[in-house]
């Protein structure tokens, strides 16, 4: 199995046990990652050198706008898609296996995890993990030390208040906080934000 075809089968989201092809790949992928964000973290970098690296991690250039402040971890970065003018701040921890897209303008505060996989409830099958995309839409701000869980998606424009742990989609345009995160309030819509 190469990275190309593990991808493919994560996204479809099958579920992979111990012992077969797609969790040898899943640690083959985690060593290679480790590598990179050895680098990224271990010493100074401009933020050329961090898009550089990051692009390497994700294997695909990210766009000039990207910006990272390190350290960062990730276990796996080759199913992480990044779009225009996005933050990331320090300490953020992305398990992207089941995929992980960040829309345009996105800001990512400190400590935030994003969480791809989850596992089988039968004791039996406990090690078996189950992959699931986390999708953040455009303009999204997620405050510090929020968790969001594998298969959620947040909605454009929308604010997850620091400390939050989010286990369910969240819509377009609203405040949510809390563990599990509700809704706080909805964001004052104008023309500009209904794209």
């Amino acid at each position: 199995m190469n990275c190309k075809e593990f991808i493919s089968y994560m996204n479809q989201g099958l579920p992979a046990p111990l012992g077969t092809e797609v969790r040898n790949m899943m640690s083959k992928l985690s060593d290679e990652a480790r590598k990179i964000t050895a680098e990224l973290n271990g010493s100074y970098h401009d933020q050329a050198e961090i898009r550089r690296l990051f692009s390497e991690l994700i294997g695909v250039e990210v766009d000039e706008t990207f910006v990272l402040f390190p350290p960062f971890y990730t276990d796996c970065g080759k199913n992480i898609h990044i779009g225009k003018n996005v933050f990331i701040n320090t300490g953020c921890h992305f398990q992207d296996q089941g995929g992980i897209t960040i829309g345009d303008g996105a800001q990512i505060g400190h400590n935030v995890v994003l969480a791809t996989l989850n596992h089988d409830l039968v004791p039996e099958k406990r090690k078996t993990v189950i992959p699931a995309p986390i999708i953040i839409g455009k303009n999204v701000w997620i405050g510090a030390n929020t968790t969001i869980v594998s298969g959620v998606t947040i909605g454009d424009h929308s604010v997850i208040a620091a400390g939050a742990v989010v286990t369910k989609d969240v819509p377009a345009n609203v405040v949510v906080g809390g563990v599990p995160a509700k809704i706080i309030k909805s964001i004052y819509e104008t023309e500009d934000h209904n794209e």
